[in-house]
């Protein structure tokens, strides 16, 4: 079949590796997002999708749109068999949609209809769930709403972070995609519709979501503090250190007792702080602003911390 590729992120480039060491398939295309910039220094910088790509003989497009008229007539030239879909950052139109003759597909980090939307891998850690997956399914209109094709169960381990998980959602989903494929490909590929009344969402996630409130429970904060490593990590402020942020990498839920927020424990492993419930969270491994991450503690041999210390 001719498939045009469409993926931006990390999260598609297992499956892009995989289609082609399958070689079943002919690659005639990879549609991915413009360079942008990024950094300190805001150099324009390609996405992991074209850097993985590198000097590969295989067309790249880069439209700033994706469902313009100039857009949709490049990728009519083509003659598609299969658009396949995998975290390439725009919602594809109708238009768009008609134009390869067997369908366009989608890998999606959760087992739809749970976690749709942008960000499914660290909402399912951060909500406390204890497994998830990668769906394929039929693309339609609708965010994350169309017929489903597959599934892969993958368990969430006591430590896993929204890092360690999306690599291994991003495997399942290039084994999942090849299984996709090859039913494509002999013309009976499934239409699971999607239950609507069981759809959850996992919004985009924003540098905000990181800030911990320390009147929630402890497994609150402990989760999010799992699903926002590496981003966007949760942070708090920093006691006697007004704006002056600490990044909180890693947390241990233990027994607590005191105000929310407050430092009840200076010694051993890091700090102890009150949450809300009763509970308090061992700062394992932490990072001060403009510095490089370190254990709790040698955090405490750098930082006076007192016992009754308010953290913001």
């Amino acid at each position: 079949m001719r498939i045009i590729f469409m993926g931006s992120a990390g999260f598609a480039c297992p499956s892009l590796e995989r289609v082609l060491l399958d070689g079943r398939d002919e690659v005639v295309a990879v549609v991915t997002q413009p360079d942008r910039p990024k950094g300190r220094n805001l150099e324009r910088s390609a996405c992991p999708v074209k850097h993985y790509l590198g000097d590969r003989a295989i067309p790249v497009l880069t439209p700033e749109k994706v469902n313009t008229t100039e857009s949709l007539a490049l990728l009519s030239e083509l003659k598609p068999d299969v658009l396949v879909v995998v975290a390439y950052g725009q919602l594809l139109k109708p238009a768009l949609l008609a134009i390869p003759a067997k369908g366009c597909i989608n890998v999606h980090g959760s087992l739809l209809p749970q976690y749709r939307g942008a960000a499914p891998i660290q909402w399912a850690v951060a909500r406390g769930e204890r497994v998830t997956g990668v769906t394929t399914m039929h693309v339609n209109e609708r965010l994350d709403a169309g017929d489903m094709i597959l599934k892969r169960e993958v368990a969430i381990e006591e430590d896993d972070t929204g890092g360690t998980l999306h690599d291994k959602l991003a495997s399942a989903g290039a084994e999942v995609l090849s299984a996709t494929l090859d039913l494509i490909r002999a013309g009976n590929a499934p239409r699971w519709p999607q239950d609507e009344a069981r759809a959850t969402l996992a919004p985009k996630l924003k540098k905000i979501d990181g800030r911990i409130d320390w009147g929630w429970p402890a497994a609150t904060i402990h989760n999010r503090v799992r699903a926002f490593n590496p981003w966007p990590s949760c942070f708090c402020e920093a006691p006697g250190e007004p704006g002056r942020f600490v990044k909180i990498l890693k947390t241990r839920v233990e027994p607590g007792c005191g105000k929310p927020g407050m430092v009840i424990d200076v010694t051993g492993e890091g700090p102890l702080i009150q949450a809300g419930d009763g509970l308090a969270l061992r700062l394992r491994e932490v990072q001060p602003e403009g510095r490089r991450p370190m254990s709790g503690a040698a955090f405490l041999c750098g930082h006076a911390l007192q016992i009754g210390d308010i953290l913001g």
